[in-house]
């Protein structure tokens, strides 16, 4: 079974597990589609994705196509299709960060994680890479924030110790 397909079986069954948070979450918001954006912010905070059973789902219960509801979570970049990690990893590849050598930071992230060529996020869920055009933060090239904690003048290095602090935490806490 290819790695993307596992990866996204496990979610779903960790999903269906779950899914009594998607009816939580339309209550909270007394199942009114005008409240569609936020609703699908909290369910991807939950799920860390939006699942297509879950979109059809929320769709149905709020009386909306599932083309809608799947049209406004492909509009807004917010959102993602796919599965992410517990810790988002953005790497800024904007000039600043780019002359200032974020490339090589983006491998020592990608090999420390075992990151295939194409994959995003590590089988354990626990990490997503992506890289952006800006994070705005050019003085403090090259940049890298982790769940919203901006890591300055990264080297591969540097940001192999972030990453093994974390997994140190995370394996303290199991």
């Amino acid at each position: 079974m290819p790695a993307t397909l596992e990866l996204k079986n496990a979610v779903r069954q960790e999903g269906l597990r779950k899914f009594q948070k998607v009816n939580d979450i339309l209550a909270r918001y007394d199942y009114d589609a005008t409240n569609l954006v936020a609703i699908l912010q909290k369910v991807q905070a939950e799920y860390r994705y939006l699942p297509q059973d879950i979109l059809t789902y929320v769709a149905t219960a709020l009386g909306r196509s599932p083309s809608e509801v799947f049209g406004v979570a492909t509009f807004y970049s917010q959102f993602s299709l796919e599965p992410k990690g517990k810790y988002e990893i953005k790497l800024c590849d904007g000039t600043a960060c780019h002359v200032r050598r974020s490339i090589p930071v983006l491998q020592a992230i990608r090999e420390k994680l075992k990151l295939a060529p194409g994959e995003k996020t590590t089988r354990d869920l626990r990490f997503s890479v992506e890289t952006v055009s800006c994070l705005g933060a050019c003085g403090l090239a090259p940049v890298v924030v982790i769940n919203e904690k901006v890591y300055p003048q990264m080297t591969p290095e540097s940001i192999v110790r972030v990453i093994d602090e974390i997994n140190k935490a995370e394996d303290n806490e199991q």
